[in-house]
């Protein structure tokens, strides 16, 4: 469970607890879709690159190999071989933006598999027997992730039916626990914040889940395409009545300032596909900002990624290697960046830490928040 060790100002150091192991926070989830991650990425690599914390996706594992099959490799942890926690998202998500056609009941959601096209059904409790063979030590709540801009009665609407679901996958979670052949018998659950962008129904939807007492709670709906400053401004409405001795997690986010920004208004956990996806198109994060290896510039550079790095590809390849294998279509290429993107995330949560164990988390931010967006 979280444990508060201390803050500066909203941002928050802390430490969480689980069956599978402890993790630091403020904290970054290696999304591992699919139970890998895209780039040639094992589960044996991620202890290399200094990941804590690996997110999979439940409705395509769901799809494909299918959530029963995972159950008898042992779940997550003995299909991937990942040792440390693993969360798996509700399904939610891919649901309202992947399946092309779809029909929401109070019962769940009806949709078409975007892999065969076939008809599939998922509701609260459906996600949580879904989640529970997958066996993670963190399981999502099933919610309606709302896209923006959305109407304020539809919003009013389904944030209403978010909490009832959210009632029946706590209730749902609760049996699977019980069960003698359950993977992880000790799996926690998080809620999920909605409600767009309207601060009162934001507020409002926070109150009602906070009352469930859950083991974590996020705050969904948000990076989908909003400006960053209305991002920011509904964590910083939100964040006071977020139970302050329960773990905090913006999803999908972000980019390095967006995480230092989210750190600095009160949240402790964050995923994004950024890092991979960046590094598999030769965009490749520094101290100093964004380097685009497709640029001619770097065709015979012979240093590497960034000088002083300690992840296992800047010891040992150059630039100008790694950009001709990403020009060649070689694999290789992908795997190299991605494992100094992940690296590179990775440390920098270190570094967030290791500021607000020392109390200057602020400084920090004003010397790294901007920098570390700028394009080199």
């Amino acid at each position: 469970m979280y444990q508060l060790l201390k803050q500066e100002g909203r941002a928050r150091r802390g430490i969480f607890t689980t069956v599978d192991g402890v993790f630091q926070t403020p904290a970054f989830m290696n999304v591992a879709t699919a139970a890998a991650i895209k780039g040639g990425i094992s589960a044996l690599d991620l202890q290399e690159l200094h990941c804590q914390i690996m997110l999979c996706n439940t409705y395509h594992l769901h799809v494909r190999p299918g959530d029963e099959i995972v159950k008898g490799q042992g779940g997550l942890k003995g299909f991937t071989r990942w040792p440390g926690p693993t969360l798996t998202d509700s399904g939610g998500f891919q649901v309202f933006s992947l399946a092309s056609l779809r029909t929401i009941r109070e019962e769940g959601v009806t949709f078409q598999s975007h892999v065969d096209g076939r008809r599939i059904f998922m509701g609260p409790e459906e996600s949580m027997r879904i989640q529970s063979n997958l066996g993670s030590t963190i399981a999502m709540a099933f919610d309606e992730c709302i896209s923006n801009p959305a109407e304020y009665e539809y919003t009013k609407r389904s944030i209403a039916r978010t909490t009832r679901w959210l009632e029946r996958c706590k209730a749902e979670m609760t049996h699977l626990n019980t069960l003698p052949d359950t993977v992880n018998p000790r799996q926690l659950l998080f809620g999920i914040n909605q409600g767009a962008t309207y601060d009162d129904l934001r507020i409002e939807h926070m109150k009602a889940i906070a009352d469930l007492d859950l083991d974590g709670y996020a705050i969904g709906g948000l990076a989908v395409g909003e400006e960053t400053g209305i991002m920011y401004h509904i964590i910083e409405q939100i964040e006071p009545f977020m139970p302050k001795e329960k773990i905090r997690y913006l999803m999908g986010v972000g980019t390095p300032s967006n995480i230092i920004e989210g750190v600095w208004r009160g949240v402790d956990l964050f995923d994004c596909v950024m890092p991979s996806r960046n590094a598999r198109h030769g965009h490749l994060f520094t101290w100093n900002g964004v380097i685009n290896l497709n640029n001619a510039k770097y065709q015979s550079d012979s240093s590497p990624i960034e000088e002083g790095c300690g992840c296992p590809v800047c010891q040992s390849y150059s630039r100008a290697y790694i950009r001709h294998l990403l020009k060649a279509g070689e694999m290789l290429g992908m795997r190299l960046a991605v494992q100094h993107n992940l690296y590179f995330y990775n440390t920098l949560m270190e570094q967030i830490r290791a500021a607000l164990d020392d109390g200057r988390f602020a400084q920090f931010r004003d010397e790294y928040s901007e920098r570390l967006s700028k394009r080199i």
